[in-house]
């Protein structure tokens, strides 16, 4: 039983189980019932994405430190009580069962999933 950390819309590992998105929007030009079938995600759960000022500073990074910074300000996010909670939960659902967490961008290092996979991986979760 794990977590699998994935870019959304590419093709489902097997033993993937149920796909969350943690992305502040849907994708575009998507219809909602196609968010599934088309690799997207299951469910949508934006309360773990960036917020939306986050995203553009992510998105602007451009060294390392710029990197680092944004990596900073997501974790501080990420510790208010109801995301905690939430990452809590995942940490301890991980054992138990298949699921996977995604974003839409290419470059999981460059990406908030890989600061997720890493709180994560404090909390104790199972990932692969």
């Amino acid at each position: 039983m794990t977590i699998r950390v994935v870019q959304l819309g590419s093709p489902r590992h097997p033993q993937e189980g149920t796909r969350i998105g943690t992305v502040r929007r849907p994708p575009r030009g998507v219809p909602k019932e196609a968010f599934a079938s088309g690799d997207w995600y299951d469910v949508w759960f934006p309360n773990l994405a960036p917020s939306a000022e986050l995203v553009k500073q992510a998105q602007a990074a451009q060294s390392p430190a710029e990197w680092q910074a944004f990596e900073r300000a997501y974790r501080a996010e990420m510790k208010a009580p109801a995301q905690s909670r939430e990452l809590d939960l995942l940490a301890a659902l991980s054992h138990g069962s298949h699921f996977s967490i995604g974003c839409y961008c290419q470059d999981e290092a460059r990406c908030h999933r890989s600061v997720l996979r890493a709180l994560l991986r404090e909390r104790g979760a199972a990932l692969d």
